[in-house]
């Protein structure tokens, strides 16, 4: 490994690390397409395919570390991993995720495309399929998905309720491939540049159009922020202060649809005393309307419980089970090889049961609600089972795990996608933040400042209709991507039998 080659994977590794900065808090939409650029010129001048994978790799390495160090976080500060532990697990698991971007760049390379624009497409092909695959093996973590970035400002956005965020990565990727070509000509081959500016140009005219219409009268919510830490929320001295914080901020709103967060109250809902829940629902009859309440749920079998979300008030009482559990967190996959793990880290109620995917909106308080729980949003392709019926996005959250991290803003830009791919606005209510409201077109129109107990009320509206999205969800890009792949498989055959032709 010669020295230049040894200072290209150390830059690699510091463009991934400079990508974070185009996703939240920060919101520089603009930085992923230049890193992106900088790393497909290391690679598209790379001499072999392995050294353009290290390249993808360090590149990785670079974004992850960076980008999820709120894992260390939730690992060390409340799961009460040893440090030195909690530091080796995060490694492994940016090691891991940082093999996709490098397979994806390997294979490229294997390739051998000449033909520059078709380079470029299969590049962004090869690329979403492999965050794609990321965000699916093993029930997926689709988190940095490099389309997340440019929510809620980018023009690429309009882009969204089309093909989705793997669709936005796409064409991210491939703006990025345009740019590094048309920058590398000397600004001389204008097909470069005139299609990077038909892409984004496509994208702000697309921002244009209405694809939903608002669904009867606006109406009134109040989202909660109980602001209970997190190394308290599970103490048993400490639920009845956590049921009087959340009573309070109950009795307090005098909204249509009042909804708490995520396991708001530390309890199985058979042990909440009635009376409790009697005057919650009562309040929520006398606003002519509905309170959520987040609670754990015994099921039928021994052992078997859920993370709920129950509704009471004017509205017939329904429930709705988080179907997407966190790995480690909320189930322990391949219990026989990983059991170990839940005596290292002390997370309450960490083996949940997984409800159905196919489970219906609520009808409250005039509005067809779909709701998802924490990580749940993260999951595009779910969210939309529950759509067109419904007229209202609703994520309930606890990222108290995260402290003061930029995860949970991370967490809410994934939210800010969710709105834009099905034209609803999205209600987010977590115990520590961030609180918001999110409408159609991805924009953040009300939140509350993070580790504050308070209440948001506001006037929110339904919408209807169908996005060309929760129509087809990933199913058109990823099918886009495929065939561009296999064309460059096809014609590096055809060059193979005939070395005189050029891809």
């Amino acid at each position: 490994m010669t020295e230049f080659y040894r200072i290209k994977l150390i830059a690699a590794a510091i463009l991934g690390a400079v990508t974070v900065l185009g996703f939240a808090p920060f919101y520089l939409f603009p930085i992923p397409v230049v890193t992106l650029a900088l790393l497909l010129k290391f690679c598209r001048n790379s001499q072999s395919a392995w050294q353009t994978s290290l390249l993808g790799f360090s590149f990785g390495m670079g974004l992850f570390s960076a980008g999820v160090t709120w894992l260390y976080v939730s690992l060390h500060d409340f799961g009460a991993m040893p440090t030195h532990i909690a530091i080796v697990v995060l490694m492994i698991l940016c090691a891991y995720m940082s093999l996709f971007p490098a397979l994806s760049l390997y294979i490229l390379a294997r390739l051998r495309i000449s033909s520059t624009l078709l380079w470029s497409c299969v590049a962004a092909a090869l690329w979403i399929l492999f965050e794609w695959l990321r965000g699916t093996l093993f029930t997926g973590f689709p988190w940095l998905a490099v389309g997340y970035s440019q929510a809620p400002s980018s023009p690429l956005v309009g882009f969204a309720p089309i093909i989705g965020v793997y669709g936005i990565s796409f064409l991210l990727v491939l703006s990025a491939a345009l740019l590094f070509l048309y920058i590398e000509s000397g600004l001389k081959a204008w097909r470069y540049g005139a299609l990077l500016v038909l892409v984004w140009l496509g994208g702000f005219i697309l921002q244009m159009i209405d694809w939903t219409k608002p669904q009867g009268e606006p109406i009134t919510v109040s989202l909660l922020q109980g602001n209970i830490s997190q190394d308290l929320k599970w103490r048993d001295d400490h639920i009845e202060n956590t049921m009087e914080i959340y009573k309070k901020l109950i009795l307090e709103s005098p909204s249509q649809l009042i909804v708490t967060p995520e396991i708001s109250i530390p309890l199985f809902s058979n042990v909440v005393p009635a009376k409790y829940i009697a005057q919650l629902a009562e309040h929520a009859r006398n606003n002519n309307g509905d309170v959520l309440i987040g609670l754990a749920e015994h099921g039928i079998n021994q052992g078997e419980y859920y993370n709920t979300m129950f509704s009471f008030g004017s509205a017939p009482e329904q429930s709705y089970r988080k179907y997407h559990l966190v790995p480690f967190g909320e189930y322990i996959p391949l219990k026989t090889v990983f059991g170990w793990i839940i005596h290292i880290l002390q997370i309450p109620l960490s083996d949940f049961s997984r409800g159905s995917l196919d489970q219906k909106p609520m009808y409250l308080a005039g509005q067809r609600i779909a709701i998802n729980i924490c990580y749940e949003d993260v999951f595009g392709e779910e969210i939309i089972k529950q759509l067109p019926d419904a007229t209202l996005l609703v994520n309930v959250s606890n990222d108290a795990w995260f402290g003061r991290s930029i995860g949970p803003q991370q967490h809410l830009q994934i939210s800010q996608m969710r709105a834009l791919e099905t034209g609803r606005y999205m209600l987010r209510a977590t115990n520590t933040g961030v609180t918001a409201i999110i409408d159609e077109r991805g924009q953040v129109l009300q939140s509350i400042e993070i580790f504050t107990t308070a209440a948001l009320h506001s006037m929110v509206q339904g919408f209807t209709g169908t996005t060309p999205y929760v129509r087809g969800g990933n199913y058109p890009v990823l099918l886009l991507a495929g065939l561009l792949c296999i064309i460059a498989l096809a014609l590096l055959r055809a060059k193979s039998k005939d070395p005189q032709k050029n891809l």
